[in-house]
């Protein structure tokens, strides 16, 4: 399958109750300062560079980003932190990304989340994850150059594991999650651990701009010989 057939698959998608009357309760509402926006209020798919060696998977829409731009990652204070760091290790041609209309563009680099929907308080169930991945599995697929996975966030972390342990005899603790840690896949990828750009983490220093740089110029280092 094709990604552009599957994103239409995964836009068209009404699977969760849950989450189909979460997302569109928030498109409805909105927050104040979007209040003249029209909300995406769909899933959103990945988005990027469809030959690149790095995926980074996120574990889902921001409610107020995602859910109302379309695009990961996009118009959030998660994604200025985010666009910030990758423009600056060379994986984008900007450091903002702010709607579907900027411009943007990922160099190598392939974004998406595991959960396709936002879901209420952030906290999907192991229900709707494994419902969801149906489509993260046929976006891995899709992606043939794949070499480095980098999971932001603990959550993204285990799903990415929780997606090997339908094809592979692997448990959770035998990958052990840290910032800039690297663990080999049973197919040979790498999946690399990072903390989430949350505002949480920036404001308290968990992460900062020096450290998530760091990683992603190393992330690259080790794409070159792989």
């Amino acid at each position: 399958m094709t990604l552009s057939k599957l994103n239409k698959l995964i836009i068209d998608c009404r699977q969760c109750e849950r989450l189909v009357n979460f997302r569109e309760k928030i498109a409805t509402e909105k927050r104040k300062q979007y209040i003249d926006e029209e909300y995406w209020g769909k899933p959103i798919t990945g988005y990027g560079d469809e030959k690149a060696k790095l995926l980074m998977v996120g574990l889902a829409p921001a409610a107020h980003g995602g859910n109302r731009t379309g695009r990961v990652f996009t118009g959030d204070k998660s994604a200025d932190f985010l666009f910030k760091c990758l423009f600056e290790a060379g994986f984008c041609n900007q450091p903002i990304s702010v709607d579907k209309k900027d411009g943007l563009l990922l160099d190598n680099l392939y974004l998406t989340t595991a959960l396709k929907c936002v879901p209420p308080g952030d906290k999907p169930t192991s229900l709707e994850l494994k419902t969801c991945f149906n489509y993260f599995n046929k976006e891995i697929n899709s992606l043939k150059n794949i070499k480095i996975i980098l999971a932001l966030g603990k959550i993204g972390y285990d799903a990415c594991i929780n997606y090997y342990k339908q094809f592979f005899n692997i448990k959770n603790k035998d990958y052990n999650f840290g910032h800039g840690s690297f663990n080999q896949l049973p197919d040979g990828k790498f999946l690399v651990g990072s903390y989430h750009p949350s505002p949480r983490n920036v404001n308290t220093g968990r992460i900062n701009k020096t450290k998530m740089i760091h990683l992603l110029k190393k992330v690259k280092k080790e794409l070159d010989f792989l």
